[in-house]
C-alpha cells in the first residue's frame, strides 16, 4: 500500500472535497443487523469521519487512521472520542473489538497485505466477532495519484474471507453506478 497520498494536507483536503457527498449510511444500516448497539467497533480508515460520526449513534467506536494528517484532523473535531494510528496491513494494537468496520479502505491494500490484515483482524475479535468492509468490485489492481486500488469479486472475496469467518452477506450495492461496490460481512468462527 502506497499511504504517501494520505500525507500531505492538500491531498487530504482534496480527499475529503471528492468524498464530500459520500457516506457509508447504507453499509452501517445493513452492519446494524448484525452487530447489536452499544458494541465496541473499531473503524479502520476513519479519514474525514463521516462514517465515525454515523457509527458512534449506535456503537462504543475507536476510530484509526494510518494517515496523520487525518488523526489530526479528527481529533480537533472529535475531543471526546478516541482515535488510533493503524496501519490496515498490521492493526497493531492490544485492544479487543466486537466488530470492526471499514468503508472502501481494505482495497488499497494487495491480496497478501489483506490476508495478513484479515488474520489480525480474526485475533483482535472478540468471539462472535462481526466484520463489515466493502470493496470496489472488479478485477485486477491499478493507481490513482499513486494510492493503488485493488478490485474484488464475490469469489475473490470469498476465498480471501471464509475460512476465518462464516461469510453473512455478501452483496453488491451502488455507490456511483449499478454494481460498482461490494458489501462482505462476516462473522468470526
Amino acid at each position: 500500500m502506497n499511504g504517501n497520498y494520505y500525507k500531505t494536507k492538500k491531498s487530504v483536503e482534496e480527499y475529503i472535497n471528492l468524498a464530500k457527498d459520500v457516506n457509508g449510511s447504507q453499509l452501517i444500516g445493513k452492519l446494524n443487523k448484525y452487530l447489536p448497539s452499544k458494541s465496541v467497533l473499531l473503524e479502520i480508515g476513519s479519514g474525514p469521519g463521516t462514517d465515525f460520526q454515523l457509527l458512534k449513534k449506535n456503537y462504543s467506536v475507536t476510530g484509526s487512521d494510518f494517515s496523520t494528517e487525518f488523526l489530526n484532523r479528527l481529533t480537533r473535531t472529535n475531543r471526546k472520542d478516541e482515535f488510533l494510528n493503524l496501519d490496515a496491513r498490521t492493526l497493531e494494537t492490544d485492544r479487543k473489538f466486537d466488530g470492526i468496520y471499514s468503508n472502501k479502505v481494505l482495497q488499497h491494500l494487495t491480496d497478501e497485505e489483506l490476508r495478513k490484515s484479515i488474520l489480525r483482524q480474526v485475533e483482535i475479535l472478540n468471539s462472535n466477532g462481526i466484520i463489515c468492509h466493502s470493496f470496489w468490485k472488479g478485477e485486477g489492481d491499478e493507481a490513482f495519484n499513486g494510492l493503488l486500488v485493488n478490485y474484488q469479486t464475490n469469489e475473490s472475496l470469498s476465498a480471501l474471507f471464509e475460512s476465518y469467518f462464516k461469510i453473512l452477506l455478501l452483496e453488491e450495492y451502488k455507490e456511483f453506478e449499478d454494481a460498482d461496490s461490494l458489501l462482505l460481512i462476516g462473522k468470526k468462527k
